[in-house]
């Protein structure tokens, strides 16, 4: 049965941090996987985060199953976090997933029943698992323009060009804030325009927003989604705790439906259940009990806001003391888009011979695509990585 298997390609991103853990060198630096670092080099656990499990070891009182769906006080915490507010609230469905990649796939398979030409439409570029996963799923993948090589910036002429040719069998799929790969974001307006066309040509938005939080804060990170949400009749949006609550472990995410009625959106949430049976049957309960612990205690949200934003603070100096960094000491403005990117990653614009320098001469790990994750630098790396980008620039 198995001589046939091909052998396994490697993922571009998790075998990066096998050969991180295998470089034997003292000043190496990842800069690769998608984790929140603090100063020490260390991604802690939130102090609301240690606070909840108390709550929760004290007060649960079973490990019997908890159902289809999930944790239903967890879902709609994340309705409210996101949607709170908007017309949609009156015509949404949440289910609970195994982390915002088991969402995607949920959402991929619930398009694929409901209408089986669907074609999906990526950001070029963007997320490294988005394409696989809705193809696993049986649809069809289409990029649309979105980054500009040369600004560093959001294409948004050619993103709306291309845009206005999607039509009623497609899903246009966004990526909420904090653009993984590029950190180039949408603006408000180009949210707007992308309203307009939907409105205009039928087809279905489709956000992913895994990092809410982490770009212009917890509020404004939401609000592009929340415009949306407000002026379209059909929607979708996968939504994730690994990031702004640090449960990369726990696969904590949601599978959220905005339908043209109630009626629609619980048959939309019906058939994503069904689907969930047949694949990994329930989601684990853990992490979504710690979210619902925090986000139904006003203390304990308070707190977790104040530490969202506080690493979200620390993200935005850390791209700015890299950029004086580069410009100071190297005298070179070349990366200074850096300071315009929002959230966790970072796109330099270098090739994959170059990264590959990066790694080899110089020990620091980046995808070859080019991205790099400004949220595993410590104060004390950027000195360091500022004299390597350099080199490998000239």
């Amino acid at each position: 049965m198995f001589s046939q298997l091909p052998k396994p390609v490697l993922d571009p991103i998790i075998s990066l941090s096998v050969a991180y853990r295998n470089d034997p060198r003292d000043n190496k630096v990842d800069l690769g996987i998608g984790v929140y670092r603090n100063s020490q080099g260390e991604t802690p656990i939130m102090k609301a985060v240690q606070q909840a499990q108390d709550v929760v070891v004290e007060h649960q009182k079973s490990k019997a199953y908890v159902g289809l769906a999930g944790c239903e006080e967890f879902n709609q915490s994340m309705i409210d976090l996101l949607l709170k507010g908007t017309s949609a609230e009156s015509r949404v469905s949440a289910v609970q997933t195994p982390g915002a990649s088991g969402a995607l796939r949920m959402l991929g398979d619930l398009m694929k029943v409901a209408q089986p030409e669907t074609t999906v439409w990526i950001s070029n570029p963007s997320y490294v698992n988005h394409k696989p996963v809705m193809e696993a799923a049986g649809l069809k993948v289409k990029y649309y323009s979105y980054f500009s090589t040369e600004t560093k910036q959001v294409d948004t002429a050619r993103m709306l060009e291309d845009l206005s040719h999607a039509g009623p069998k497609d899903v246009v799929l966004l990526h909420g804030c904090c653009h993984n790969p590029t950190g180039a974001d949408i603006d408000f307006s180009a949210w707007q325009e992308i309203t307009k066309l939907s409105q205009q040509n039928g087809f279905t938005p489709f956000v992913d927003i895994a990092y809410q939080g982490f770009g212009d804060g917890l509020e404004e990170d939401a609000k592009g989604l929340q415009f949306m949400a407000d002026n379209v009749e059909e929607m979708l949006i996968t939504t994730s705790c690994s990031k702004n609550f640090g449960l990369y472990r726990e696969r904590t995410g949601a599978a959220i439906v905005i339908g043209n009625n109630q009626d629609e959106a619980n048959n939309a949430k019906g058939k994503i259940l069904t689907l969930a049976r047949s694949t990994y049957t329930m989601p684990p309960d853990h992490g979504a009990a710690l979210v619902k612990t925090i986000l139904q205690d006003e203390t304990l949200t308070l707190t977790w806001k104040q530490e969202l934003s506080e690493m979200q603070q620390r993200l935005l100096s850390l791209r700015q003391t890299l950029c004086s960094e580069l410009r100071n000491t190297h005298n070179t403005s070349q990366f200074d888009f850096i300071e315009n990117h929002k959230g966790m990653f970072t796109v330099l614009g270098f090739t994959q011979e170059q990264m590959a320098q990066l790694r080899e001469e110089y020990g620091i790990y980046g995808v070859g695509d080019g991205r790099i994750n400004i949220a595993g630098l410590s104060e004390s790396h950027i000195p360091f990585v500022a004299q390597a980008i350099n080199a490998v620039a000239k």
